[in-house]
C-alpha cells in the first residue's frame, strides 16, 4: 500500500474516532451541566469544565487528523503529518487551562465551604459518564493500534483521566453528603486538577518528539536494521536516520554498492529489495542513498551503524 493510500485509510479511522469523541463529549456536557446545577458540587463543576474542554479538544483533533492526512503539496513536500502533533499540544494547553480552573474553584470552596446537594442525581450522571467513556476508550484503542495517531492517543489519555475524574465525583458526593466529611468535595476537586496536570505533561512528550524529529525508539531501529540486513543489496547500510510524522514513519539510509554496478543496475536491485522491505514495514516511507563501496559521508558515523552483508 502506498503512503498516500495509507494516510487516507488512517485519516478515515482517526476521523471516525474524533467524531465519536465529539459525540460522547457533547452528551456528557449536557448531562453534567444539569448535574452541576442540581448538586452545586465543586468536583462535578470540575468534571463539567473538563467535559466542555473535551468538546473543544475533540473538535481540534478532528480538524488535525484531517489536515494531517492531506497529501504532500507544493508548499508541504513532506506532507502534513505534523498537524497531529500540533493538535496534541493544543489539547495539552486546553487540559492545563481546565486543571487550573478546577484548582482555583476547589481551593476557594475549601476556604469558604459550601455543602453539595442532590447526591443521587450527581452519582447517576457520573456512572453514565463512566459507561460512555469506557466504550469510547475501547474504540479509540482499536484506532490507535491501526493508525498510531498521536492526536487520538492524546485524546485517549485525556479520556482515561475522565474515568478517574468521574469516579472521584461519586466518592466526593458520598463523603460530603452521606458521611458528612467536611471539605471532601473540595479536596477531590484539587486531586482531579493535579491528575489532569500530570496527564497533560505526559501527553505532551510524544507530540514534542514528533515536532523535533526524534529518532525511533531503539527497539524499532534495531528491528528495522535486522530486517534490512537480510538483503544482500543493503550490505554496508549506514547513516540511518528515522522520524515519525502523524501516523506515518520515515526512514532514510545510505548503502554501499560495488564499483562495477551501473546506475541502472543499482536502481533495479535496490528498488526490488526496497519493495520487499516496504511490505514488512507498511506504514513507513523509505529513502535510500547510494554510496561507492567503503565510502561514508559523516565523520561522526558510529561503527554499529554499518551492517554486514547477510549470510
Amino acid at each position: 500500500m502506498t503512503t498516500a493510500k495509507t494516510a487516507a485509510e488512517h485519516s478515515t479511522h482517526s476521523s471516525r474516532a474524533a467524531l465519536a469523541s465529539v459525540a460522547v463529549a457533547t452528551i456528557l456536557l449536557i448531562a453534567k451541566a444539569w448535574a452541576a446545577y442540581r448538586t452545586d458540587s465543586t468536583a462535578m463543576l470540575g468534571s463539567l469544565a473538563d467535559t466542555a474542554l473535551d468538546v473543544l479538544a475533540s473538535l481540534t483533533t478532528l480538524a488535525g487528523v484531517r489536515i494531517a492526512a492531506q497529501p504532500a503539496d507544493h508548499d508541504h513536500r513532506f506532507g502534513h503529518g505534523k498537524a497531529e502533533a500540533l493538535v496534541a499540544l493544543a489539547q495539552v494547553a486546553l487540559i492545563s487551562v481546565s486543571a487550573a480552573g478546577i484548582m482555583w474553584r476547589a481551593v476557594d470552596r475549601l476556604i469558604h465551604g459550601s455543602p453539595t446537594q442532590a447526591m443521587a442525581d450527581g452519582i447517576a450522571v457520573s456512572v453514565g459518564a463512566i459507561v460512555l467513556t469506557f466504550g469510547l476508550l475501547w474504540y479509540q484503542r482499536q484506532v490507535i493500534e491501526r493508525t498510531g495517531s498521536v492526536a487520538i492517543k492524546t485524546d485517549n489519555v485525556h479520556y482515561k483521566s475522565d474515568l478517574f475524574l468521574n469516579g472521584s465525583v461519586i466518592i466526593a458526593l458520598v463523603l460530603d453528603q452521606a458521611l458528612h466529611v467536611a471539605g471532601a468535595d473540595a479536596l477531590f476537586g484539587i486531586a482531579i486538577a493535579l491528575w489532569l496536570m500530570w496527564g497533560a505533561w505526559r501527553a505532551s512528550s510524544e507530540a514534542i518528539h514528533q515536532l523535533m524529529d526524534r529518532e525511533w525508539p531503539e527497539e524499532e531501529r534495531e528491528e528495522f536494521l535486522a530486517a534490512a540486513a537480510e538483503y544482500p543489496e543493503f550490505s554496508g547500510l549506514h547513516d540511518l536516520r528515522s522520524r515519525k510524522s502523524g501516523t506515518l514513519r520515515f526512514v532514510q539510509f545510505h548503502v554501499w554498492v560495488p564499483a562495477h554496478w551501473t546506475v541502472q543496475e543499482a536502481h533495479d536491485r535496490l528498488d526490488r529489495a526496497e519493495e520487499e522491505l516496504q511490505k514488512r514495514f507498511p506504514h513507513t516511507e523509505i529513502l535510500i542513498h547510494v554510496d561507492p563501496e567503503g565510502q561514508t559521508d559523516r565523520e561522526t558515523l558510529l561503527p554499529q551503524e554499518i551492517t554486514e552483508q547477510a549470510g
